[in-house]
C-alpha cells in the first residue's frame, strides 16, 4: 500500500521524480490517468486491472457508469520509469491537474496521487475533520 506525502517538481519536458518508496511496488509499468479532485492517479497494473473489471461490470445502461468509465479510461496511459526515477507525465493529463513546476505526490493505500502543490493546499487542508468523521461513522468506517 502507498502511504506518505513528498513535494517534487515537474521538469520542462513533463518528467517528475517518482519518490523512492513508491517505485518498487509500482513495478515496471503503471498506469496514470484522471484523478477526482484535478489530481492524477498513478496505479500499479495489478490494481488498474481490478479497477478495469470493476468498470466492465458496470451496466451499460447506467449514464454514470458510462460517465466514470469515460472520464477514467479515455485519459489513462501507461508509463514506465527511466533509470533516473522519472516518468514522463501526459501533456494533457499536465492540464488537467495543473501540473506546471510544484507538485505534491501522495500514497492514497492503493494508489498515488499527484497533485499541483497550490491545488494540494487549498483542496486538502483538513479544517473540517469533525464532520468527516462523524459522515465515515454513519457510513459504518470507524476511526
Amino acid at each position: 500500500m502507498f502511504m506518505g506525502e513528498y513535494s517534487h517538481s515537474i521538469d520542462e519536458k513533463g518528467r517528475l521524480i517518482m519518490p523512492a518508496k513508491f517505485r518498487e511496488e509500482l513495478g515496471e509499468a503503471f498506469v496514470l490517468t484522471r484523478g477526482l479532485d484535478g489530481c492524477i492517479s498513478v496505479y500499479p497494473q495489478i490494481e488498474w486491472k481490478k479497477l478495469e473489471e470493476k468498470l466492465s461490470s458496470l451496466p451499460l445502461t447506467n449514464k454514470n457508469a458510462r460517465t466514470i468509465t469515460r472520464f477514467l479510461v479515455s485519459s489513462a496511459a501507461t508509463c514506465e520509469l527511466d533509470k533516473q526515477g522519472r516518468m514522463l507525465v501526459p501533456n494533457a493529463l499536465r492540464e488537467y491537474a495543473h501540473l506546471t513546476k510544484d507538485v505534491v505526490v501522495t500514497g492514497n493505500l492503493e494508489r498515488i496521487e499527484i497533485w499541483d502543490k497550490a491545488k494540494w493546499n487549498e483542496n486538502n487542508s483538513f479544517d473540517d475533520m469533525d464532520s468527516i468523521e462523524q459522515g465515515l461513522m454513519e457510513c459504518g468506517v470507524l476511526i
